[in-house]
């Protein structure tokens, strides 16, 4: 009898915990971004708490003015005023203002060896700037609905950022007693658990501070260099190659490049030179200098897992899957690795060394 008031008790736990999941599933990159910010924030937090002696309203409320100070103003201007830029840019495609098949020409004019090589391919030019000129306009018209969107749903916005900075509120100053509170309810064991908590507060804060910050940077590099060059749209373009920098390899290079090559196709050798020398020499080495201090070498994810996360976290969770996508990997070889350490799964060497010392021992038996 015991037992099946246990199951009945255990079976209308877990329909109550999928029906409240599923009332919070509209609201859930609010959710995310907030405990994504408490993590971030959270040692600041802590050394505000000892400061003024145990006054959590006091150090969280000072907590979430900076995180509001340092992001969620800063990020909500520069959203509006990218997706505003783009929209305009969208205004001029339509117009013929600009027009990408143009520049696209003008390179082949400019070095002939490029039709040559699409020739020997068998690659069509014209098909190309049919290609360049769709996803330009997919792109821009793309950005002028989001523009649309957000002046429609301006009051949706504002309150969805308010709800993420009111749960980063209580987050903060509530954060111990709710993660003890996991603690205590998971079957996983107390240990175990803590070490995971860790654990995933590491990964969060090496993914956000590796993908995002270093993102942030060489976006605006990039932006300040098109600026100083007087290339047109320079904040729009800082903001492509911030999110482009998310994939290993090639990252800002996707637009830098082009660019380059257009400037010397059109004889503005100077600024070419400037803009390759400015590209390989500050942007490609940020990856390189700052991850490393900002991550640590020993949660960094190999290129080709950021590669397939980031694209199928985009995919899947939409734009915080540039986020998401590199955090559920990262905490995916997290955990494997706390298994591996706990169960000890040896390597192939590892066994040849085992079984060696065994057959040792029987020999001297």
């Amino acid at each position: 009898m015991q037992k099946l008031e246990t199951r009945t008790f255990l079976l209308f736990l877990l329909i109550v915990t999928v029906g409240f999941l599923m009332i919070l599933k509209p609201f859930f990159g609010t959710i995310f971004w907030a405990c994504a910010i408490t993590v971030i924030f959270y040692p600041m937090h802590t050394h505000l708490l000892n400061r003024f002696k145990g006054r959590t309203n006091t150090s969280a409320l000072l907590t979430l003015t900076a995180c509001i100070l340092v992001v969620v103003l800063p990020v909500t201007v520069l959203v509006s005023s990218v997706v505003a830029e783009g929209a305009d840019y969208y205004k001029k495609l339509e117009s013929g203002e600009v027009d990408p098949t143009q520049y696209i020409e003008q390179v082949r004019t400019a070095f002939p060896a490029v039709q040559q090589t699409l020739d020997r391919v068998g690659v069509d030019f014209a098909k190309v700037k049919e290609g360049a000129l769709n996803v330009s306009m997919s792109a821009g018209k793309w950005l002028a609905q989001n523009a649309l969107n957000i002046g429609q749903n301006t009051f949706k916005l504002l309150l969805n950022i308010c709800l993420m900075l009111y749960l980063t509120f209580f987050l903060l100053r509530d954060g111990n007693y709710l993660l003890e509170l996991l603690i205590r309810a998971l079957p996983l064991g107390d240990a175990r658990e803590r070490m995971l908590f860790a654990k995933f507060g590491e990964v969060t804060r090496a993914t956000i501070k590796g993908n995002l910050v270093i993102a942030a940077i060489q976006g605006t590099l990039g932006g300040l260099i098109f600026w100083i060059l007087g290339i047109p749209g320079a904040l729009l373009w800082g903001v492509v190659m911030a999110v482009l920098s998310l994939i290993p390899a090639v990252g800002p290079a996707i637009v830098w490049v082009p660019v380059s090559i257009y400037l010397f196709a059109t004889g503005d050798n100077v600024k070419g030179i400037v803009l390759v020398a400015f590209g390989a020499g500050v942007i490609g080495l940020v990856d390189n200098i700052l991850r490393p201090i900002l991550v640590g070498r020993d949660t960094k994810l190999p290129d080709y897992i950021v590669l397939l996360s980031t694209l199928g976290g985009l995919a899947l969770f939409g734009i915080n899957g540039f986020v998401i996508g590199p955090l559920v990997a990262a905490l995916f070889i997290a955990f494997w690795g706390i298994f591996i350490r706990e169960v000890h799964v040896m390597a192939p060497e590892e066994e040849d060394e085992q079984a060696g010392a065994d057959s040792g021992k029987d020999s001297a038996a």
